[in-house]
């Protein structure tokens, strides 16, 4: 199936309030389920420190009252995944990284590379300026419009 295609179906699954999709055609078959919201992860496996967040039905404390309800967005200009896949800093194992934070970029240059499918997709700079923040680790899997680095 082609990849805009496939895309299309995408934004039209999570447009309506159709919560699942499978399409079957010669060349193969497509299930796009819709995500619901997430379920809530202990502290630990968050990444929080421990003590600002109670057992389920435990009455919050003044901390938790007082705690923003989602981290701050980052400012500057955010590079955004084009798609879904993993996320590498490097061309391969071993090499030296694209980017590091304080590196200089180019509008074009490469920052990183995004396997899907077996094809290694290089992401460019859509901006030019210096690498602020990198919001991904090395091999992780990154969702399509999840932000990956902070130009400024």
């Amino acid at each position: 199936m082609d990849l805009r295609k496939l895309k299309t179906l995408i934004d039209l699954v999570s447009e309506s309030n159709i919560s699942e999709l499978e399409i079957a055609e010669a060349d193969g078959k497509v299930r796009i389920v819709k995500a619901t919201a997430p379920m809530p992860m202990p502290a630990a496996a968050a990444g929080h420190p421990p003590g600002i967040y109670t057992a389920a039905g435990a009455a919050p404390t003044a901390t938790q009252a007082n705690a923003p309800a989602e981290p701050p967005a980052p400012t500057g200009h955010v590079v955004k995944s084009p798609m879904v896949g993993t996320f590498y800093r490097s061309a391969s194992p071993g090499a030296d990284a694209f980017v590091e934070v304080g590196s200089a970029v180019k509008l074009g240059e490469p920052i990183c590379i995004i396997e899907a499918m077996k094809i290694m997709n290089e992401i460019e700079a859509d901006s030019a300026g210096t690498i602020r923040e990198i919001l991904c680790e090395n091999g992780e899997a990154v969702e399509f419009g999840q932000p990956l680095f902070v130009i400024e």
